[in-house]
């Protein structure tokens, strides 16, 4: 049964770039594991620097025996404690149902909305 892990992060502001950077070379690296289903990266509209991973993979139990021990997991691993304010906040959902049209495609292609931007759009809808 699949198995997905919902993980918080509050990055140091100053870390913010080199977060991203290696957390992107894992993601670009696991998303060729045979038992890997997805993930998202998301950003909370209210503070650029808190983030939620969202992880779906075929198999909690090789994700525990393999997966977290793969060699471009370490620099990552290594580097938490500077880069987070805190420690990840992790939680473990196993999917009763599943949805989607491919939207975070569309997401990943479309250009970055700046600060600026996403305000004015929430005071316009407000």
């Amino acid at each position: 049964m699949s198995i997905t892990y919902v993980i918080g992060f509050q990055v140091r502001p100053q870390q913010f770039e080199r977060f991203r950077s290696l957390l992107d070379g894992v993601l670009d690296a696991m998303r060729h594991e045979p038992m890997f289903v997805s993930a998202t990266l998301h950003r909370a509209p209210e503070d650029p620097c808190r983030l939620m991973l969202h992880e779906t993979w075929a198999d909690h139990q090789d994700v525990l025996d393999v997966q977290l021990k793969r060699p471009y997991r370490t620099a990552w691993h290594e580097a938490l404690e500077e880069v987070l304010e805190g420690p990840r906040k992790i939680e473990v959902w196993e999917p009763l149902r599943s949805d989607g049209r491919g939207a975070f495609d569309l997401v990943a292609k479309s250009p970055p909305t700046s600060e600026a931007s996403f305000q004015h759009q929430t005071n316009a809808s407000a």
